[in-house]
């Protein structure tokens, strides 16, 4: 009876080593050192895609850029992205794929990513700012000025 306890009790100790050496993978996948939280950017945009992903969801847009126009590059739109909590997460701030279509526009910031690639992260604590359909804000000016505005995921921008 005994060698059937001690079979069991070192089964247990090699699964509980197993999950342990994958958490650490699993929570480095997490690491948002990949972003320059001593940078915030203020971004607005239309939105192209919104992504519901377990661990971030995301969405994905076209720049405007403080003339009120999309930003190009080499003639076509730039297209940035930022990413979130969960699709989960995000749902019960109010952030899906229905409240954030194709053609929102809004505005958000972000942490940008170290590399300088068209990619941040969503700032911790500020709400996403998204304009009354079809109303962007003044040159210059984000979301947050717009009559009309919604805030999702905070009270204010």
């Amino acid at each position: 009876m005994q060698s059937v306890s001690n079979a069991v009790m070192a089964a247990a100790a090699v699964g509980a080593a197993s999950l342990l050496a994958l958490a650490g993978p699993a929570s480095a996948h997490h690491s948002f050192a990949m972003y320059d939280q001593t940078k915030l950017l203020v971004l607005t945009g239309v939105t192209t895609q919104f992504i519901a992903q377990a661990n971030h969801a995301e969405l994905h847009f076209f720049l405007i850029g403080p003339d009120g126009k999309l930003v190009k590059k080499d003639g076509k739109n730039v297209d940035y992205g930022v990413e979130m909590a969960g699709a989960a997460a995000m749902a019960e701030q109010g952030v899906t794929a229905a409240s954030f279509p194709a053609g929102t526009i809004f505005s958000v910031k972000v942490n940008p990513m170290r590399d300088g690639s068209s990619f941040g992260s969503r700032a911790g604590g500020s709400a996403i700012a998204k304009c009354p359909w079809k109303s962007p804000p003044a040159p210059g000016q984000n979301c947050a000025t717009v009559k009309g505005v919604q805030f999702y995921g905070g009270a204010g921008f």
